[in-house]
């Protein structure tokens, strides 16, 4: 470990343990596994630490969701889709971003997509929906862990040097629970980088190169975008880049389509709509287990 990652720990671990004012839990059991299929699922036994009380869990990895297996019945919260539960009229009041939070137990969302998508905005707005969740930047954690501009960074290390100490803030920050990190555009490139956001939920906000070149042609963005500070064709670039990670991004667990004049908070709706359904169709194992082991007449063994 150099001493720029042994920063970085520090400077997010003191970040999250500020915010929720709980022992921060230590890095999880490592694991590599494909999503959804092909994998037989690897089991781990840890220990989640929350003010300073032990309970022990077993971790479940499932395709890059980290599924806590309650130990006793009374931690099963049994939480359901309320998309699913309730009717519209029935909507009005309940907050599908709290019951989320419980659905999620822990797992970090991460938002990957363009320049320009709203990853940032769209991922504190959903953070605030779900309550206890924090909201990281990977590209301001760097910012601060250096004390420099992306745009320095690049110009005095150049992209190479910029995604090293990009992937070191990925390394640090994947080893956090209750996380909603909104992360650079090219932090798929690297297979490294990958496999550390499949140990969460991935979503990608697919925008169009139009809507993109548009929002930020309309502020200051532009201008703090190393990438595009050399081009005389901003589309061009965009689209370029587009096609070198668009076949990682498609591999994201949702993929949330944004138009052109959709809200945050629509969007934010949406993403928390479709993890919903997400966690519907891809069930824990032990649930399945056990409604197996119910149907068959036999007892569920704590």
């Amino acid at each position: 470990w150099t001493l720029m990652s042994m920063w970085m720990v520090l400077l997010i671990a003191t970040m999250l343990d500020a915010a929720w004012g709980f022992v921060v839990p230590p890095p999880r059991p490592a694991a590599m596994v494909l999503k959804r299929g092909g994998i037989p699922f690897t089991t781990t036994t840890t220990t989640a630490s929350n003010n300073n009380k032990n309970m022990p869990f077993i971790v479940v990895k499932a395709g890059g969701f980290d599924y806590q297996d309650p130990v006793t019945e009374s931690l099963d919260q049994d939480i359901e889709n309320p998309y699913e539960k309730y009717g519209p009229d029935e909507m009005e009041g309940i907050e599908p971003g709290r019951l989320l939070t419980a659905r999620l137990q822990g797992t970090n969302i991460y938002f990957i997509g363009m320049m320009g998508s709203g990853k940032s905005t769209v991922g504190n707005a959903v953070a605030q929906r779900l309550g206890s969740y924090k909201c990281l930047d990977t590209d301001t954690l760097l910012e601060r862990a250096t004390n420099s501009s992306i745009a320095d960074i690049f110009e005095s290390e150049g992209e190479d040097g910029f995604r090293d100490l990009e992937s070191q803030i990925l390394d640090a920050v994947h080893a956090h629970v209750r996380c909603v990190v909104s992360t650079g555009g090219g932090i798929v490139i690297r297979l490294a980088n990958w496999s550390k956001l499949q140990t969460g939920l991935v979503i990608y906000l697919d925008v169009e190169p139009d809507v993109i070149v548009n929002r930020l042609s309309k502020s200051e963005e532009q201008a703090k975008r190393p990438l595009l500070q050399q081009t005389q064709n901003t589309k061009e670039t965009i689209e370029k880049l587009l096609e070198k990670r668009e076949a990682r991004y498609n591999q994201a667990d949702l993929v949330v389509k944004v138009e052109e004049g959709t809200t945050v908070d629509e969007v934010a709706t949406q993403v928390i709509k479709d993890l919903h359904y997400f966690i519907d169709e891809n069930p824990p194992a032990w649930k399945e287990a056990k409604a197996k082991a119910q149907a068959e007449g036999l007892d569920w063994v704590q």
